[in-house]
């Protein structure tokens, strides 16, 4: 295969008249995809754009997805600028593409000419009426090559300016194809997308969707503050299988959304993101005690995730759930402060990997490139590219591997190596918490607890006594209601250290 394109093109050929994907009350079958995106790429091609960036302004939805494959079939890549960003990231992310054409929704077409004045702005509307020019498609599809870039994602940038992670065609044919087949996809599934058409977890959901002939519905952002809604939908939908990052599971569970309604035809959960908290886990698992449960790692430069762990419902998980073994063409390795290759069990290194999945490197960003991506100090007779994920892990008894936290999570405090992971943990244990996350005021040398639960603080405060050495207590345990999110679903540390500051 050269392009994802053709696993859209084989299941027209085999499902042309099944829903495709739903959105809402809105419903489009695989030959109605197909045919819009040939249009747009008719397009595109006919202004002879190739092989560049095309910039998509529009929540996540049907014509979204009517763009990207769209984009594709132009032979160009696309990357996703959510309109409600702040015009800051807006501006950074438009910076760094330097698109010449931006395809936007009517809800946005005035703003994104405001946003993108120097560059050709067309509706989704007027695109999705454009002519199909068959002979150009095919010539774009004979220059294409599947090393050439699909998509760029842009990172959160909660250490400064965010950085664009290309990825092509060939790391996502070779993901997908061993993704659906170790999990058993198939057509008959009806996938639930939870995540952002910009966060890389959305990749699995769209385009295991496209190779099995699937459905794909896209569960709106609205619904993940009212739980009730959020599971009528899914059960209305009967939904089969979950790829969801671990908070956005944790809003279910954390909010007893599953004493209301159980999603019962959920054969598989896929989760990523974080950690996922034991007592959400057996939640999820006592009330769908047929379904299988994963649990996946992976940064996004890697192309979704390059390990997994089938959930072992024999398997008490009282210390870590593994992130498990390597996928199929995937080079997972821990190394020391010195590049050695670790191999002893219980001891940590920082997680690297290589092979078909590395990403292209961060768009228009050599420096960043060559500081992240780099040759495998293992091998000097040939070029092997290896990426330092800042992730740290170690191989347990059973040779699996098991997260151990972030580089940049590990603290000195009180004159002692911290690893915040390892306080949220052991906040966990109290029956009462529901959530935790753990930060550090470098500042003040304060270490901060924030959590959820029925508990007082003087309470944890006295279990923690109980459990922890001196140096790993909180300095100051927070109680909050609910914790703010990012819009990967992951839980938002900036937002927490202001409400920190706040309540001093």
């Amino acid at each position: 295969m050269y392009s994802v394109i053709e696993y859209l093109e084989d299941s027209v050929r085999k499902h042309a008249k099944k829903i495709a994907v739903i959105e809402e009350d809105k419903k489009i079958t695989y030959s109605d995809l197909n045919k819009y995106s040939k249009r747009i790429g008719s397009f595109i091609a006919k202004n002879k754009i190739f092989n560049e960036p095309i910039i998509i302004f529009m929540d996540k939805g049907i014509d979204t997805l009517i763009s990207f494959l769209g984009t594709i079939y132009s032979g160009c890549f696309y990357s996703l600028i959510n309109p409600e960003f702040p015009e800051s990231r807006i501006v950074q992310i438009r910076d760094v593409i330097k698109s010449k054409l931006v395809i936007t929704d009517e809800n946005h077409l005035d703003i994104a000419k405001n946003y993108f004045n120097n560059m050709i702005v067309k509706s989704i509307s007027e695109l999705k009426e454009q002519e199909i020019d068959e002979g150009l498609l095919d010539e774009v599809k004979d220059k294409h090559i599947n090393y050439d870039p699909l998509y760029v994602n842009f990172t959160s940038g909660s250490t400064g300016t965010p950085k664009g992670v290309t990825i092509s065609h060939r790391s996502v044919i070779d993901f997908i194809d061993k993704y659906t087949k170790i999990f058993d996809f198939n057509n008959e599934d009806i996938i639930a997308n939870q995540a952002p058409f910009d966060f890389d977890v959305s990749v699995k959901d769209i385009y295991s969707s496209l190779k099995m002939g699937a459905t794909l519905v896209i569960v709106p952002t609205k619904y993940f503050s009212n739980p009730s809604l959020l599971l009528d939908y899914l059960c209305d939908n009967k939904i089969t299988i979950m790829t969801w990052a671990v908070s956005a599971l944790c809003l279910i569970t954390t909010f007893h959304g599953l004493d209301y309604k159980v999603p019962t035809h959920v054969r598989k959960i896929l989760f990523s993101g974080e950690v996922m908290p034991i007592k959400h886990l057996k939640l999820w698992m006592e009330h769908l005690p047929n379904t299988l449960f994963v649990n996946l790692y992976g940064p996004t430069e890697i192309t979704c995730n390059c390990t997994y762990h089938i959930i072992d419902r024999k398997r008490s998980y009282e210390d870590k759930i593994p992130i498990g073994k390597h996928f199929p063409n995937e080079r997972v390795i821990l190394l020391d402060e010195n590049n050695k290759i670790i191999t002893d069990i219980n001891k940590s290194g920082e997680i690297c990997v290589s092979g078909t999945g590395l990403g292209l490197g961060y768009y228009n960003n050599h420096e960043q490139t060559e500081s992240h991506f780099v040759q495998n100090p293992c091998i000097d007779n040939y070029i092997e590219l290896l990426y330092h994920t800042g992730d740290l892990a170690y191989y347990n008894e059973l040779g699996e591997l098991v997260f151990n936290g972030r580089k940049d999570f590990q603290i000195k405090y009180l004159g002692h190596r911290i690893e915040l992971e390892d306080v949220d943990k052991s906040i966990m244990k109290c029956d009462k918490v529901i959530r935790t996350c753990t930060l550090f005021d470098e500042e003040k040398s304060k270490l901060l607890g924030f959590y959820m639960g029925d508990i007082s603080k003087k309470d944890l405060h006295e279990f923690l006594t109980n459990n922890l050495p001196v140096h790993m207590i909180p300095t100051k345990l927070i109680q909050i209601s609910e914790f703010p999110m990012t819009k990967n679903g992951k839980i938002d540390r900036k937002k927490l250290m202001l409400i920190y500051k706040e309540d001093k």
